[in-house]
């Protein structure tokens, strides 16, 4: 094997090939390197961070038992992500959760990492009246996005919270491109529905 510093310095493709050589410092490095975003991607679907914890964790079990059918023509996060995000969604279709964060990634450490990836609903310049009824608004819209099916929750959290090119949610959803779009768009169209008296 080699040393811990080339481990950090590897590309995906190479640590995962030693992962499927059986090498556990490997397998190690891949959880370091994807256990922040998994998890921020899981606790935005399930909002509760101990289930999130859990479901990151069942993920990464299954990542090291399903190691070796990674073919390294995809991109890892992609497939690690799909593990992830079908993990969270079985949980949301045994239980009805609400879903996505306004405030940001939780594993958002400093205050520009939280404004990057907040669901953005209010303009720099408004007054505080204004931001309290911006934060007014995108609890609505919070519910509105909870009512949807998983599929259509985790399409629109990929697209316009994680930011995603609808080519890598086809992937990570295992679901043809045509696919993606159609849910995309019957999405939007109930969120205009679900919020209808609020767009005056």
């Amino acid at each position: 094997m080699t040393g811990s510093w080339d481990l950090g310095r590897a590309s995906d493709r190479q640590v995962v090939a030693w992962a499927q050589e059986g090498e556990e410092a490997a397998f190690h490095e891949l959880v370091r390197r994807y256990q922040r975003p998994v998890f921020s991607l899981v606790y935005r679907m399930v909002r509760d961070r101990e289930l999130a914890e859990d479901l990151a964790q069942e993920t990464f079990i299954k990542v090291m038992n399903a190691i070796d059918t990674y073919r390294p023509e995809h991109k890892f996060s992609s497939w690690v992500f799909k593990i992830a995000n079908n993990a969270a969604i079985d949980h949301l279709r045994r239980k009805e959760l609400d879903a996505l964060s306004l405030d940001g990634a939780p594993d958002a450490v400093t205050s520009e990492r939280r404004e990057a990836t907040a669901l953005q609903v209010s303009d720099r310049s408004e007054s505080p009246l204004d931001e309290l009824e911006a934060r007014e608004l995108g609890s609505q819209i919070e519910q509105a996005i909870a009512r949807l099916r998983p599929e259509y929750r985790a399409c629109i959290m990929l697209r316009h919270v994680e930011g995603r090119a609808y080519e890598e949610i086809a992937t990570v959803l295992g679901l043809p491109l045509g696919t993606v779009k159609t849910y995309i768009h019957r999405a939007r169209g109930e969120l205009r529905e679900y919020l209808g008296p609020l767009r005056e």
